[in-house]
């Protein structure tokens, strides 16, 4: 039986999200005169994520859903960790991993704050638009505290991983070719 629901298709949309994202990024990497086959493969990553992880919260978008009845805030979850499975805080988490590393990579002078208020501004950025994919389009996911608590660690576990892994000698260097910014600039 065909759904009386008219979706929005995810690859239409996401593909070329991740698709732009990758070429600002490649761009900058080359106004900056920073590219190289190490820093691509990081933007072709970020890219990648970015479509990612708007295919997977974003959507599903329904184009005539019905109209709601509740209270635009009804679709928030307000107190973290009230009835949230364990299973979803360590889902969140390790999504959050490797944009954690990622920021950290990309960012010119990358400070563990500034990776963090990045890692918070994204997850904050997906849990609003959530709520108003849900408000306007029947969408199926929800705003919840709790998501953003476990993206946030999830996030700080990425950056604490790889400042772990520039320490091992012999992985610094390669790391470092990875990196966006001059060496100097990550020991902050």
């Amino acid at each position: 039986m065909q759904s009386p629901f008219v979706e929005v298709p995810v690859l239409p949309v996401v593909v070329p999200l991740g698709l732009v994202v990758f070429v600002l990024l490649a761009w900058r990497l080359k106004v900056k005169q920073l590219f190289s086959i190490p820093r691509v493969l990081v933007a072709a990553a970020l890219g990648i994520y970015a479509a990612g992880i708007v295919g997977n919260t974003i959507f599903p978008i329904i184009l005539n859903a019905p109209p709601r009845t509740e209270a635009w805030d009804s679709g928030i979850v307000y107190v973290p960790f009230a009835d949230y499975e364990l299973m979803d805080a360590l889902t969140n988490m390790l999504v959050f991993v490797p944009l954690g590393i990622l920021f950290a990579l990309v960012l010119s002078q990358p400070a563990w704050w500034k990776v963090m208020l990045a890692v918070i501004a994204s997850s904050l950025g997906i849990e609003a638009t959530q709520l108003l994919v849900q408000d306007l389009f029947g969408g199926g996911h929800i705003a919840d505290s709790s998501d953003l608590v476990s993206n946030v660690a999830g996030g700080a576990l990425g950056y604490v991983l790889l400042r772990i892994l520039m320490l091992v000698p012999g992985l610094a260097g390669f790391v470092d070719r990875f990196r966006w910014a001059a060496p100097a600039a990550a020991e902050h």
